[in-house]
């Protein structure tokens, strides 16, 4: 039997679906340029691959599961965020309607708000971690919440976080102008607290997240094997440092300082090739 109330089977699976097809996309293969389209940092993966002592191949293939896996965090976020249009009295507007708000949930009969009494919608902006926010976004974001208040004064506006330091649903106070602000009907929410309040079962995110990896082995079971990604930086790395007269080690460092460093004094490919022959 299914074990949530608040979502069906289906919905609960197509959701599924779509997140892992949104990973999908990410598995294209890592050629070099693609691998250094934003120019990695030679200096800092030299370091790491001294002190933890590991090959070029590991710290290769971290950097490219690192470049992935940022990927990546925006499809949980579509996770976190697209769930709540299968979920009753909660809508998600298309990006960029309905003043730019990720969840809208309304309700006939009230919603209450601790210490804020009931209001009949909450406006949601919401965040995967607790720490991306800089103070300049975050009051950006009060100053939002502060207007739509203003605008209606029948609602509340919460900053529900996916991870969060702690469940809470408590008065959001942050700086804006260098200045310490709150508001009684603007709050910070962890996930489950809000999971929570719009499906009135207190531990409806903890249900979901029991029941997710049975779901996403069904869903991958199920979907065409993806093409497994062929990444070749590796390889490009090693034709580059072959041209270098020095041991292998050395001609890798210098194959991957070129990454960043190629138009820099000194580290001209001429210049190198030249060096390691003396």
């Amino acid at each position: 039997m299914w074990e949530l109330d608040f979502i069906s089977e289906e919905d609960f699976t197509e959701h599924v679906r779509m997140t892992i097809e949104k990973y999908g996309e990410k598995l294209t293969s890592y050629d070099l340029k693609r691998f250094n389209k934003n120019i990695v940092d030679p200096v800092k993966m030299l370091f790491d691959k001294i002190v933890y002592r590991t090959s070029w191949e590991e710290i290769i293939r971290s950097e490219i599961f690192r470049q992935r896996d940022k990927a990546n965090n925006n499809s949980i976020g579509y996770f976190h965020q697209g769930i709540f249009q299968y979920i009753s009295h909660c809508r998600v507007p298309a990006n960029g309607t309905e003043g730019g708000w990720d969840v809208i949930v309304e309700r006939a009969d009230g919603i209450m708000i601790p210490n804020g009494g009931t209001v009949h919608t909450v406006y949601v902006e919401m965040k995967n971690k607790h720490n991306t926010m800089n103070s300049a976004a975050a009051g950006k974001t009060f100053i939002k919440m502060q207007n739509q208040l203003l605008r209606d004064d029948d609602c509340a506006c919460f900053l529900v976080e996916a991870i969060a330091g702690r469940s809470q649903n408590i008065k959001w106070e942050t700086s804006v102008d260098g200045e310490k602000v709150g508001h009684r009907l603007i709050r910070r929410v962890s996930i489950d607290q809000f999971y929570a309040l719009v499906t009135g079962e207190e531990d409806a995110f903890y249900r979901m997240c029991s029941i997710l990896p049975e779901v996403i082995a069904k869903v991958v079971r199920s979907l065409p094997q993806h093409a497994v990604p062929v990444d070749t930086v590796l390889d490009e790395l090693r034709t580059r440092a072959a041209k270098y007269s020095t041991s292998d080690d050395i001609a890798m460092t210098m194959a991957v300082y070129l990454l960043g460093f190629g138009s820099y004094i000194g580290f001209s490919p001429s210049t190198v090739s030249q060096e390691s022959e003396t």
